[in-house]
C-alpha cells in the first residue's frame, strides 16, 4: 500500500512527524494488526510506526 502524507494532520499530530516530508508518498511495509497503524521507512531511513490519521491511502 501506498499513502501520502496530509501536511495538516503531520502540523497538528502529538506524535513526532518531523521524518516524514509533507505530501510524500511512502510505501507501507506493516499494518499492525491490533492499532491498525502503518510500518514505515522515514527519512531517517529507519522504520517506524505512525497512525493512519496522518495519511491518505493513494493506491491499495
Amino acid at each position: 500500500m501506498k499513502v501520502r502524507v496530509i501536511e495538516e494532520q503531520r502540523q497538528d499530530s502529538f506524535f513526532s512527524t518531523r521524518d516524514l516530508l509533507p505530501g510524500k508518498i511512502y510505501d507501507v511495509i506493516e499494518i499492525t494488526p491490533k492499532w491498525k497503524w502503518y510500518r514505515i521507512v522515514d527519512e531517517s531511513g529507519e522504520d517506524y510506526m505512525y497512525p493512519p490519521e496522518l495519511f491518505e491511502i493513494v493506491e491499495e
